[in-house]
Order: C-alpha cells, then sequence, then structure tokens
C-alpha cells in the first residue's frame, strides 16, 4: 500500500512539473488574468443577474475590461511614436538655460541649503535626462507588440476564468486537503481584497488623470493623453503624480510661461496630490466595501501601499495586482492555521 503511495505520488509531482515547465510561459498571463477574474467577480455576478446567461455576463465584463483597463494603454502605445518623432530637441536647451539663469533666493531660515541648490542647478544635465527618458519611450514602442500580444491573451483568459471560474473553483474544493469551508474562507478573503484594490487603484487613477487632464486641456495639451499618463503615474507610490506635472512646469517656464507654471504646479499639489488623494480615495474605498463587494472588508491602507510598491518594484507593471494578491494570501493563510489551531485544541 505504501509503496503505491509512493509511486503515485511520484508520478503526480513529475505531471505537476512537467505541467509547470509546459505552460511556463503564460504562467505570469494566467495568474494575472485569475486575479482579474477575481477581482471583478461581483460584477460579472451582477451582470449574470440581469441577464441569465454566464456566456454574455463574461463577454460583456471582458468588453468592460478592454474599455477601462486596455483602451488607455492602446491609445499610450499608439501616441508615444508621435511624440518621440515629433520632440523638439531645442526645448531641452531652453529649459536648462532658463533654470541656470534664474535669479532665486531660498528664505533666511533655508539659506544654509542655497550652495547645495546652486551646485545642484549647475549640475542638472537635463540633455541626459530627456536623452534617457527618451530611450525609455523608444523601448516602450519597441516592445509594445509583444505587450499587446500579452493584453490580448490576459484578455482571452479572463474570458474563460469568468465563464468556467465556479466549476474550477468547485472541483479545486473538491481535491484540497482541506473541508469546503476553510478552502471558501481563504477564496472570499483574497477575492475581497483583491476587488477593494483593484477597483480603488481604477477609479483613483481615472478620477485623478481626469483631473489633470482638464488642467492640460486649458493650456492646450492632449489632455486624454496626459490624463492617461497621470493615472498611470499615480500608480507609482510617493512619486507618481511629479512625474508628469514637474516636466509639464519645466516646459512651461522653457517657454517663459511662469504663470503657468505655477498654476499648473499648485493644481497638482492642491486639487490632486492632496484633496483628491487624502480625502477622496478613502470615500471611494468606502463606497467600493459597501457597493460592489459582497463581504465588505477592512483593507489596511498601508499595507496595501507597501504591497503595490513591492509589487511594482519585482513584476513591473502587473505588481499592482500581484503585490496585494501575495501579500492577501499569505495573511488568509495565516487566519486559517489560526482558525485551525484553535478548532484542534477546543
Amino acid at each position: 500500500m505504501n509503496e503505491h503511495r509512493f509511486f503515485l505520488t511520484a508520478i503526480f509531482l513529475a505531471v505537476i512539473y512537467s505541467i509547470i515547465k509546459l505552460y511556463e510561459p503564460f504562467l505570469m498571463i494566467i495568474t494575472i488574468a485569475s486575479l482579474l477574474a477575481m477581482a471583478t467577480y461581483n460584477i460579472n455576478f451582477k451582470l449574470y443577474t440581469i441577464f441569465r446567461n454566464k456566456h454574455v455576463s463574461a463577454l460583456l465584463s471582458t468588453l468592460l475590461l478592454l474599455v477601462l483597463l486596455f483602451g488607455p494603454i492602446v491609445y499610450t502605445i499608439t501616441s508615444v511614436g508621435g511624440i518621440v518623432n515629433n520632440f523638439d530637441l531645442s526645448m531641452i536647451e531652453k529649459v536648462q538655460t532658463y533654470l541656470r539663469n534664474l535669479d532665486y533666493r531660498l528664505p533666511d531660515t533655508l539659506a544654509f541649503l542655497q550652495p547645495n541648490l546652486d551646485d545642484f542647478i549647475n549640475n542638472l544635465n537635463i540633455a541626459q535626462i530627456s536623452t534617457t527618458a527618451l530611450s525609455y519611450l523608444g523601448a516602450i514602442g519597441k516592445n509594445s507588440a509583444g505587450f499587446l500580444k500579452d493584453m490580448l491573451l490576459i484578455v482571452v483568459f479572463f474570458f474563460f476564468a469568468l465563464l468556467n471560474g465556479k466549476d474550477l473553483i468547485d472541483y479545486f474544493k473538491s481535491v484540497m486537503p482541506m473541508d469546503a469551508k476553510e478552502v471558501n474562507f481563504v477564496f472570499v478573503e483574497v477575492t475581497n481584497v483583491m476587488s477593494v484594490v483593484f477597483y480603488s487603484i481604477l477609479l483613483s487613477a481615472i478620477f485623478q488623470g481626469a483631473l489633470f487632464s482638464i488642467i492640460g486641456m486649458v493650456f492646450g495639451y492632449d489632455g486624454l493623453l496626459l490624463g492617461i499618463f497621470y493615472g498611470f503615474a499615480s500608480l507609482i507610490p510617493i512619486i507618481g503624480g511629479a512625474l508628469m506635472w514637474v516636466p509639464l512646469c519645466a516646459l512651461e517656464l522653457a517657454h517663459g510661461n511662469v504663470t503657468a507654471a505655477v498654476v499648473i504646479a499648485l493644481y497638482s499639489i492642491i486639487v490632486i496630490s492632496i484633496i483628491a488623494d487624502t480625502f477622496v480615495k478613502p470615500l471611494f474605498i468606502k463606497y467600493i466595501n459597501n457597493k460592489l463587494v459582497k463581504t465588505p472588508t477592512a483593507v489596511n491602507e498601508l499595507l496595501i501601499f507597501f504591497a503595490i510598491f513591492a509589487g511594482l518594484t519585482t513584476f513591473g507593471f502587473w505588481g499592482m495586482i500581484l503585490g496585494p494578491a501575495i501579500t492577501t494570501l499569505f495573511i488568509s493563510l495565516l487566519k486559517l492555521y489560526k482558525l485551525l489551531k484553535e478548532k484542534r485544541y477546543m
């Protein structure tokens, strides 16, 4: 009997290893699609209650994902080439000349920082910074084909994850060496947190991007493109928005539009960074918890912040999904272990 178990275990491990090697190029894509399906499960369920057809609800959820998430990405990629080709290199020299000739003095209380600030301005090589930025834009353009291919595969797997997700979950529950309630505890915990994180990130990025697009259009820029860029930049903790409004202010200064630069800076700091991010974002999370999530969950914003930051650092763009998912799964397993331990001693 033990020999049979040893043989079956060895065969099973060998097959698992073979499956992982076979689907290794698609594991990240399948993981992202599955997590997105978990995050949008409640919307898909609401659509199912309306149309009573799982194919229609899965298709509508997929189309919604395409419009909200991948539509802006495709628009951004197609616009990058035009930005690189039409970039005025003379602007680099104008910005650097303006900053070096600017007559500025720090307040008396900060006068000890004046020498350091002077050295920073004098040694600032905007040409090198711009060249590096343009090289990144060029790399984005070159890698856009592979990125679009990955997005297409994610959309396909996302559709089938929504379509057959319930059957797969029920099957995993039946083969897991735990009670169905215990497996469901982990699944619900991860799904709820993923939903809150996904919806809050998406709504916050759209809202902040829309606010920045307004100020961009006021000064004659492509508001839609600036809004998309700002929305993605806002995903980067701490310095996110500054990656957009600082270069825009520098561009206005190069044209001699000091008032425009000041207005853009104050608007970005006060309206977007302080009001929208500090006061409006918690309202988004509260609304999502009450309206979109089946079982409200208490989200530790500091923990989610570090999870997103770690995810972006380790996995790149999709880390904003993977970081919170891995962190939540770890915490859920710890809670499950605690419950099982308490049950054993009861």
